[in-house]
Protein backbone atom coordinates (compact mmCIF):
# COMPACT_ATOMS: atom_id res chain seq x y z
CA UNK A 1 0.00 0.00 0.00
CA UNK A 2 2.84 2.64 0.71
CA UNK A 3 3.73 1.88 -2.38
CA UNK A 4 1.00 3.15 -4.12
CA UNK A 5 0.78 5.78 -2.39
CA UNK A 6 4.34 7.32 -3.05
CA UNK A 7 3.89 6.41 -6.75
CA UNK A 8 0.79 8.75 -6.09
CA UNK A 9 2.59 11.31 -4.48
CA UNK A 10 5.48 11.14 -7.35
CA UNK A 11 2.94 11.49 -9.67
CA UNK A 12 1.45 14.66 -8.27
CA UNK A 13 4.96 16.11 -7.64
CA UNK A 14 6.24 15.61 -11.82
CA UNK A 15 2.66 16.95 -12.52
CA UNK A 16 2.99 20.03 -10.23
CA UNK A 17 6.68 20.99 -11.60
CA UNK A 18 6.21 20.16 -14.76
CA UNK A 19 3.26 22.95 -15.05
CA UNK A 20 5.58 25.19 -12.96
CA UNK A 21 8.16 24.80 -15.31
CA UNK A 22 5.69 25.70 -18.26
CA UNK A 23 4.52 28.52 -16.64
CA UNK A 24 8.05 29.39 -16.27
CA UNK A 25 9.00 28.99 -20.22
CA UNK A 26 5.68 30.93 -21.16
CA UNK A 27 6.98 33.82 -18.34
CA UNK A 28 10.50 33.95 -20.25
CA UNK A 29 9.63 33.20 -24.15
CA UNK A 30 6.59 35.05 -24.07
CA UNK A 31 5.24 38.92 -23.93
CA UNK A 32 3.12 38.53 -20.16
CA UNK A 33 -0.61 38.45 -20.25
CA UNK A 34 -0.33 40.34 -16.84
CA UNK A 35 0.81 44.32 -15.85
CA UNK A 36 4.62 44.60 -16.84
CA UNK A 37 5.29 45.10 -12.91
CA UNK A 38 4.12 41.51 -12.15
CA UNK A 39 5.79 39.70 -14.71
CA UNK A 40 9.01 41.72 -14.19
CA UNK A 41 8.75 40.55 -10.11
CA UNK A 42 8.08 37.22 -11.46
CA UNK A 43 11.07 37.04 -13.86
CA UNK A 44 13.21 38.03 -11.71
CA UNK A 45 11.67 35.69 -8.35
CA UNK A 46 11.17 32.36 -10.78
CA UNK A 47 14.12 31.10 -10.41
CA UNK A 48 15.09 32.02 -6.54
CA UNK A 49 11.26 30.35 -6.20
CA UNK A 50 12.81 27.07 -7.61
CA UNK A 51 15.91 27.18 -5.55
CA UNK A 52 14.24 27.73 -2.94
CA UNK A 53 11.57 24.95 -2.55
CA UNK A 54 14.32 22.76 -3.71
CA UNK A 55 15.97 23.12 -0.34
CA UNK A 56 12.85 23.44 1.32
CA UNK A 57 11.84 19.83 0.31
CA UNK A 58 14.79 18.21 0.29
CA UNK A 59 15.57 19.55 4.13
CA UNK A 60 11.85 18.28 4.28
CA UNK A 61 11.64 21.48 7.05
CA UNK A 62 8.19 23.76 7.43
CA UNK A 63 8.16 25.56 4.86
CA UNK A 64 7.32 28.81 8.06
CA UNK A 65 10.22 27.80 10.78
CA UNK A 66 8.67 30.25 12.91
CA UNK A 67 9.55 30.12 16.75
CA UNK A 68 9.04 32.93 19.35
CA UNK A 69 12.41 33.42 20.07
CA UNK A 70 12.79 34.71 16.55
CA UNK A 71 14.42 38.52 16.76
CA UNK A 72 12.59 40.64 13.51
CA UNK A 73 15.27 40.21 11.68
CA UNK A 74 14.83 36.48 11.26
CA UNK A 75 11.69 36.29 11.28
CA UNK A 76 11.43 38.76 7.99
CA UNK A 77 14.61 36.88 6.88
CA UNK A 78 12.31 33.08 6.42
CA UNK A 79 9.00 35.22 6.09
CA UNK A 80 10.13 36.94 2.88
CA UNK A 81 10.84 34.14 0.82
CA UNK A 82 8.05 32.56 1.22
CA UNK A 83 6.03 35.49 0.49
CA UNK A 84 7.86 36.33 -2.67
CA UNK A 85 7.69 32.42 -3.83
CA UNK A 86 3.84 32.23 -3.50
CA UNK A 87 3.59 35.51 -5.14
CA UNK A 88 5.63 34.71 -8.26
CA UNK A 89 4.18 30.70 -8.24
CA UNK A 90 0.66 32.98 -8.32
CA UNK A 91 1.78 35.40 -11.32
CA UNK A 92 3.14 32.82 -13.26
CA UNK A 93 0.32 30.26 -13.44
CA UNK A 94 -1.96 33.13 -13.99
CA UNK A 95 -0.06 34.90 -16.71
CA UNK A 96 0.43 30.47 -18.22
CA UNK A 97 -3.42 30.25 -18.02
CA UNK A 98 -4.49 33.81 -19.16
CA UNK A 99 -1.89 32.99 -22.30
CA UNK A 100 -3.36 29.76 -22.71
CA UNK A 101 -6.87 31.20 -22.80
CA UNK A 102 -5.66 33.61 -25.41
CA UNK A 103 -4.35 31.26 -27.92
CA UNK A 104 -7.73 28.87 -27.74
CA UNK A 105 -9.64 32.14 -28.07
CA UNK A 106 -7.62 33.53 -31.11
CA UNK A 107 -7.22 30.15 -32.49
Amino acid sequence: MSSKRKGLILIQRVLIWSLYFFSGFILYSNKGSLNSFFITFSRIIYPLSIFWLQIRIKKRTNFLPIDSKMTTSQLWFNLLPVIASLLTVIFSLTNAILYILEKLINS
